[in-house]
């Protein structure tokens, strides 16, 4: 009660790390889970009669739905808070799951496994990497390395446990005791405890007063001022009803980034990124199976790249945050993404399974240091304040990309019966996009650092803002010559003024 008017900053340690462990437990499950499925899509594809494309559309849509319901879950973060929708979607991927295990179809799989589990996963990424921003200012980078570190700790523990339960259950038991693990999603929502709760409620009611009292206020006076003059105010009401609109639309998802130069560099170049960024961890496993290599064999190259993974997330969020690094992030992201394209470029050439060791530790390495800055980037580039509304924004624009990626790669492996074409399409995407973001970010740069200098010169120019005074006091001068029309207008105001001066 005593700290209820003080405004809570981010306390950079504390429960803030309990935090953390809720998002590394959610945001491993949300980026591991679909890549972990890949173990059980040869079997499935027999067990259907399908073909690569096909299968790999179950992971392609629930990737897409996790990020295309980005703004939903975004929306709901604004009303209601992370710890609720992280729980409920926590309960959604158990449901999801579990259906699946009762499918008959490759479609229905595509609803169960893509959508619903898709959707719960949307729900527990989002709010996981939002609320690290309210926690963390200073070791932000960090806080939201060791949280990334989640996907390869769980990637390295799917792997290996999904072959261990088909070997014993089969898919269809897999499925039942993964939508029962998923269900820990809702405990890891449950430690987001929320921050300045009391504060915000206060200041919500007091802003509602007022915002009453003052429309109860202006309500009044149009009403006696359109009786005076006989105008009516129904026009006005509509636009403000349209504006109010608007505000409230803009209010949760904030579509004025659009005119973010930084926010839209960075949304062309991840949009082109996430076209090769999931299809060679979907496709590594089979792969390594097509190639002659046993099951264990092929699901341990997967925990390979999670191992490497698990440890390049917090030593890139580490040095991320070194005062070299950290006033240019923008290029370092750029040279870990086409880093990453060089490693899938290079993959064909590993042709035994020494040579897929070597891929998968060099991957991991990319991997990590792509993700690790994934979600940093953007709030360098839009800052903590708009960082909700962009999340949910740049997701819904890759979901596209995020959603054709892997079935493109299963159409190339498909047509030329060689996954060699599949990895070389992806290694080229994302050098392209390295390379671009790379460009336009040394160009955002020079032009904020243009812009600075015009500001600062125009603040230093002593003419400027002499000649800007002269104006002003020119257009006052003008605006209170002494004229007849001007007459009677003045006479009220000097009465309306005495008034005034003697209450």
């Amino acid at each position: 009660a005593s700290e209820a008017g003080r405004a809570p900053g981010p306390p950079d340690g504390g429960w803030g790390w309990m935090v953390v462990f809720g998002a590394f437990v959610s945001i491993g499950f949300a980026y591991a889970f679909p890549k972990g499925l890949a173990i059980f899509f040869k079997e499935i594809q027999d067990f259907f009669g399908t073909s690569y494309s096909e299968i790999a559309w179950v992971s392609s849509i629930m990737l897409a739905t996790t990020y295309g319901a980005g703004p939903i879950s975004s929306i709901l973060v604004n009303r209601y808070g992370s710890r609720p929708v992280v729980m409920f979607g926590g309960l959604l991927c158990g449901v999801g799951m579990i259906s699946a295990a009762f499918c008959t179809s490759i479609l229905q799989l595509y609803i169960c496994v893509g959508f619903i589990t898709g959707f719960g996963l949307a729900l527990n990424l989002q709010p996981s990497v939002i609320i690290i921003g309210k926690y963390f200012l200073k070791r932000r980078p960090i806080a939201n390395g060791l949280a990334m570190a989640g996907s390869p700790v769980m990637l390295c523990t799917l792997a290996p446990l999904n072959q261990f339960l088909f070997d014993n259950f089969g898919w269809r038991g897999s499925f039942l005791i993964l939508g029962a693990i998923l269900l820990n999603c809702c405990v890891a929502g449950a430690l987001f405890r929320p921050i300045g709760a009391g504060t915000a409620l206060v200041k919500t009611q007091v802003t509602e007063e007022g915002k009453d009292a003052l429309k109860g206020k202006f309500t009044e006076d149009g009403k006696e001022m359109s009786s005076a003059l006989n105008v009516p105010m129904e026009n006005k009401t509509e636009d403000e009803g349209e504006k109010d609109c608007f505000k409230k639309i803009n209010q949760y998802l904030d579509f004025s980034l659009f005119k973010h130069r930084g926010f839209l560099i960075y949304l062309i170049g991840n949009v082109l990124m996430f076209l090769g960024f999931f299809a060679p961890i979907v496709f590594l496993a089979p792969y390594a199976k097509h190639t002659g290599i046993d099951e264990y064999s092929a699901a341990f190259l997967l925990s390979i790249l999670a191992i490497v993974d698990m440890v390049a997330r917090p030593t890139t969020g580490i040095v991320a945050n070194s005062k070299w690094v950290r006033p240019r992030i923008q290029y370092f992201f750029s040279f870990a993404i086409a880093f990453n394209g060089a490693c899938h470029l290079l993959c064909p050439l590993a042709s035994s399974y020494t040579g897929l060791i070597v891929y998968s530790s060099f991957f991991g390495l990319a991997f990590g240091m792509v993700c690790a800055m994934l979600f940093e980037t953007l709030m360098d580039l839009v800052g903590a304040a708009r960082f909700t509304s962009a999340v949910g924004l740049v997701t819904i624009a890759e979901c596209c990309t995020i959603l054709l990626g892997p079935p493109i790669g299963g159409i190339l492996i498909d047509t030329f019966g060689d996954y060699k074409y599949m990895f070389i399409k992806c290694g080229a995407v994302m050098v392209l996009a390295g390379t671009f973001l790379f460009i336009m970010n040394y160009y955002n740069y020079r032009m904020l650092a243009k812009e600075e200098k015009e500001r600062k010169t125009k603040e230093e120019d002593p003419k400027s803002v002499r000649t800007e005074n002269e104006g002003r006091k020119n257009w006052n001068k003008d605006s209170t010559q002494d004229g007849p029309e001007l007459e009677p207008l003045r006479e009220e105001g000097e009465g309306v003024k005495k008034e005034m001066n003697g209450t």
